[in-house]
């Protein structure tokens, strides 16, 4: 993204998270072209990426597509595992420009930077149980299109997630879960009411699909970052992941631009 495109700070970002900023918010992609070897009479280099590095997707859409490319080779079992590395590792060592978050769920299973075959730095990752979110988990959201203009957000739920099968159970039968178990039910209780209008033979499967893309809508329509969403510089896309095929289904919210 372009800077005029990155969204101005906004007063309520001053203070301890401007402070943060500044040690993490993401550096340019021009800061990435390579440099002399450190010399001691010349001082400090610039910093080189790892062989694998490429550019920066500047939009939502070839941010999704450098996703689903990772992805496709996740799926057919040719990994580059690109930029893991300690070249990578010192590169972005003081800063950091993630063209992504995901926002999916706690299961061992479903490791986004594996499932999209990404690097160090490439992505803001979030993981709650079932993809719930709260305003700590939306205000760590909105920290990268924020603060440094990453043009991309993706809620990932998957297949047989255990958290939203429990949660339906529970509901159906007028039970409460455990301890703070139950909080994940409470938050999944919309989905579980669309889920009713909607007859299915697999009703924990129907109900992971329309609380990932109701998730996906209420970021979208989030008051801050709605307005990026309407100048075209985020995208907030809703899948669906198979853990029999690893394949990354979209399930809504696909940029066009």
């Amino acid at each position: 993204m372009t800077s005029s495109g990155r969204p101005q700070r906004r007063a309520l970002l001053t203070g301890g998270l401007v402070a943060t900023t500044a040690l993490v918010t993401g550096c340019s992609s021009a800061a990435a072209g390579s440099g002399a070897a450190k010399s001691p009479a010349a001082g400090p280099a610039a910093k080189s990426p790892s062989p694998f590095r490429s550019a920066r997707p500047d939009s939502p859409k070839t941010a999704l597509a450098r996703l689903t490319e990772g992805n496709a080779r996740w799926v057919e079992g040719t990994l580059q595992h690109p930029d893991r590395d300690p070249a990578r590792r010192e590169f972005v060592a003081e800063e950091q420009d993630p063209y992504g978050v995901i926002l999916s769920c706690i299961d061992s299973r479903v490791p986004p930077e594996l499932v999209f075959d990404t690097g160090l730095g490439d992505l803001f990752v979030l993981r709650t149980g079932g993809q719930v979110v709260g305003p700590v988990v939306t205000g760590s959201v909105e920290y990268g299109p924020m603060t440094s203009g990453t043009p991309l957000i993706v809620v990932l739920g998957h297949q047989r997630c255990g958290a939203i099968k429990a949660s339906y159970e529970a509901m159906r039968d007028g039970k409460e879960l455990p301890g703070n178990l139950q909080a994940i039910s409470r938050a999944l209780r919309p989905a579980y009411r669309a889920t009713l209008k909607e007859p299915t033979d697999d009703p924990v499967d129907a109900m992971i699909r329309i609380h990932i893309q109701q998730t996906a809508a209420d970021l979208r329509s989030n008051r801050d970052l709605a307005p990026l969403v309407k100048k075209g510089g985020l995208a907030v896309v809703s899948a669906y992941y198979s853990l029999d095929t690893g394949r990354v289904e979209v399930l809504s919210g696909a940029p066009s631009a």
